[in-house]
């Protein structure tokens, strides 16, 4: 089904336009993303309202793609793998909202170490990807640690027991995104502007 919507769109564009063969390839890349972004927001929806718990998922999603994007992170390499950790994260880790219940001084020592991980790492880049620019990844990395010091903040002040939770795991959670064990794990090159600087020195800053 993907192969044959994508294809059906590249056709149109193709027919309909005289883009070189580098802005087609940018077009598909972009097609194929939004077709699992969309495939995979379906299926994800509808566990979540098998679960009944659409609007725990929604609200940790939210929060989760707060943190998400300017720290960016890995991706998955294969449609399925991308389905699998994403019901994971967006299914599995919502519920663990609604059951742990996490004392506060434990809370303060997770946030601590996921503001330090987040500081370290941040912004972690793919090879499809890289951040080759030095103030943008600066930008990124500052952003990022704001965020996860504010996560830690809120988590620990805001008396609701999901909410609470949802921000200090998806602190946690995008913390495993972005870490070089994690990439390796995956077998996916990390830091992947520095082999990109090497091999196009043009872009060197």
């Amino acid at each position: 089904m993907k192969k044959f919507i994508i294809n059906k769109c590249m056709n149109y564009i193709i027919k309909n336009t005289d883009y070189d063969k580098t802005k087609l390839s940018e077009i598909k890349y972009g097609l194929e993303g939004i077709y699992l972004t969309f495939s995979k927001t379906i299926v994800i929806l509808i566990l979540a309202f098998i679960l009944s718990i659409e609007k725990e998922m929604l609200i940790y999603m939210l929060i989760y793609n707060i943190i998400r994007i300017p720290s960016f992170g890995l991706h998955a390499t294969k449609s399925w793998i991308c389905l699998l950790s994403s019901t994971i994260l967006f299914i599995g880790v919502p519920y663990l909202c609604i059951i742990l219940t996490i004392p506060i001084f434990l809370k303060v020592i997770i946030g601590i170490v996921g503001i330090y991980l987040m500081f370290k790492n941040a912004p972690a880049d793919t090879k499809k990807r890289p951040i080759v620019n030095k103030k943008r990844r600066k930008i990124y990395k500052i952003i990022s640690t704001l965020l996860a010091t504010i996560f830690v903040l809120l988590s620990s002040i805001i008396k609701d027991n999901f909410i609470s939770n949802c921000f200090l795991l998806a602190l946690v959670m995008q913390n495993c995104m972005i870490s070089p064990a994690v990439y390796k794990i995956f077998r996916l090159p990390y830091n992947n502007y520095i082999t990109f600087l090497k091999e196009h020195p043009e872009f060197q800053q």
